[in-house]
């Protein structure tokens, strides 16, 4: 019992010390000018990417991701990145059918009651990243796991995505935690599709597979023929099959992304059945190198900025 006991009290000292970080780093970012604010991202992107960034002369797809950052300030950006907020959004566009339902928001991990959820949900921050709890039996959820998750959820709620790779409107989410209903498939991790949009138009769908377990992304273009280009993943064709209504989640894809110079628009597909995922307007933050290189100014010349101070 002692063991355990230490095994909580450390990991929620863990999440604790994170905050505590994060929030370092949200005071730095919002003391500095646009310009200490392109210096810090040019440096990063060379860490990252392993190129300068010549803010005068953006070329490709992670490049003008920077620009993205900076300079959009599109305040539906906000709202749409919010994954609670989005839900109303996606339903008045192409309506509620397409959202997973949704079991419950909460403000605190406080309000949080785990009795009042069903045996099968899914827990996550509405302006977080990379912080799903899937909970497939809660009835084997002791005192302790308990205790794990709300300090995990506290520490998203805490953290400030938006400093941590400037991704500036995600600092402007009011943060809630969510729980939505459990969506099972025949496939161990739900199968994500995630459609690449430029000026209303899906060019691309790549599919993430095994996201919780051995990760994989595989780049199909809207014929569903394999792409010989990846985003941080290995080069790897193994003959996905075509997702049953495709037409309809291209014309989904499209109907979102109407209006946006670039969005990623995600989807899940059950069995034909489809569910909105969520948008996602700085891809990786473009910071996840796409190989090859051609690739990535191909999708740059796709993409139409506008022009930097």
């Amino acid at each position: 019992m002692g063991s355990i006991k230490s095994f909580i009290k450390n990991t929620c000292l863990y999440y604790r010390i994170l905050s505590i970080r994060r929030s370092f780093q949200k005071s730095k970012v919002a003391k500095q000018s646009l310009e200490e604010q392109k210096i810090a991202v040019a440096s990063m992107f060379k860490s990252k990417i392993g190129r300068d960034l010549d803010w005068n002369n953006l070329q490709t797809y992670t490049e003008k991701m920077q620009w993205e950052k900076l300079y959009d300030k599109n305040p539906l950006k906000v709202t749409l990145s919010d994954k609670y907020l989005v839900r109303n959004w996606v339903a008045s566009k192409i309506g509620d059918e397409y959202l997973i339902p949704l079991l419950g928001k909460w403000d605190s991990t406080k309000d949080l009651d785990f009795e009042k959820l069903p045996n099968q949900f899914v827990l996550k921050t509405n302006c977080g990243s990379g912080d799903v709890i899937i909970i497939r039996d809660k009835s084997k959820l002791s005192k302790h796991d308990k205790k794990v998750i709300k300090a995990k959820l506290d520490y998203y709620l805490k953290c400030d995505f938006g400093a941590t790779s400037y991704e500036l409107h995600y600092s402007l989410i009011k943060p809630c935690i969510i729980a939505e209903k459990f969506i099972d498939s025949s496939e161990k991790d739900l199968p994500d599709y995630k459609f690449l949009c430029f000026d209303g138009k899906a060019y691309f769908c790549w599919v993430d597979k095994g996201r919780y377990s051995n990760h994989s992304r595989h780049v199909y273009d809207t014929e569903w023929n394999f792409q010989k280009w990846n985003q941080m993943y290995e080069i790897r064709d193994i003959g996905i099959p075509k997702p049953q209504n495709f037409d309809v989640m291209l014309k989904i894809a499209t109907k979102l992304s109407e209006g946006f110079p670039h969005v990623r628009v995600d989807l899940y597909n059950i069995e034909g059945k489809i569910y909105f995922g969520e948008m996602t307007f700085t891809n990786g933050s473009g910071f996840d190198l796409i190989h090859p290189y051609e690739a990535d100014l191909y999708l740059g010349s796709l993409w139409h900025i506008g022009i930097c101070d």
